[in-house]
């Protein structure tokens, strides 16, 4: 089995699902007492924070370069890192490890495409949804048609986000209004939605949206599993 390399703590909240699933994928593929060799790197997200709100992009990407280096020093056979935003430092990452570093969005894309969908919804932080780190890649690297939400409806997701989902907190008013905007991607024609903040499966499952659900983190910490067990 490899060892996974994670970047968390952005938030705690979505970096503990990770290590859920990947560890109960592990025993559902090896079964008796198996679970996953990982380790794990959890920064510190108020920091981050900080450096997203002042469009400090430069030192965050330095700070997840660095992470990146102490999971390869530590004996990671690869690197995930456990959010959607910060793939805006992949270029960074990439160039501070030689282990693979398995990009979110390509895992998500890859189901995407195989459930045959072509027009995808995106939610996620106002800078997973509106630049062109994410969007762009899914668009030309995969060939997608990617839509966002109004910028009324952008601002709501976001907030929820940062005020709430990060902290835990997890209320019916925002799961409506998750609802409502996922609803109105739907009658754009987007045939199914990319949850492309790692904390939104907290909120909205399945049964809340009339087209399919991409659980980024879900997606992402399947494709740990995969890679662990040399079947990616």
């Amino acid at each position: 089995m490899k060892t996974i390399g994670l970047i968390g703590g952005m938030s705690w909240e979505s970096s503990l699902e990770y290590y859920r699933i990947i560890n109960e994928g592990i025993k559902t593929q090896l079964g008796g007492l198996h679970s996953a060799k990982c380790i794990l790197f959890s920064v510190d997200f108020a920091e981050v924070e900080i450096l997203q709100r002042d469009g400090n992009w430069a030192q965050a990407g330095r700070m997840m370069a660095n992470a990146a280096r102490s999971l390869q020093a530590g004996g990671a056979d690869c690197v995930f890192l456990c959010t959607n935003t910060m793939h805006i430092s992949t270029e960074e990452i990439e160039a501070a490890i030689q282990v693979p570093f398995i990009h979110i969005a390509d895992a998500t894309a890859r189901v995407v495409k195989a459930a045959g969908i072509t027009k995808i919804g995106l939610l996620g932080t106002r800078f997973t949804m509106e630049k062109e780190f994410y969007k762009g890649r899914l668009e030309e690297k995969f060939g997608l048609q990617v839509i966002i939400p109004e910028e009324k409806d952008r601002e709501i997701i976001h907030r929820v986000i940062y005020d709430e989902l990060v902290l835990g907190a997890i209320r019916s008013e925002s799961r409506q209004q998750y609802t409502r905007i996922i609803e109105k991607m739907a009658g754009q024609g987007a045939q199914g939605i990319i949850l492309g903040c790692t904390e939104i499966g907290l909120l909205v499952h399945q049964e809340d949206s009339p087209v399919p659900l991409f659980d980024t983190t879900r997606i992402h910490a399947e494709a740990a599993v995969q890679f662990a067990l040399g079947k990616e």
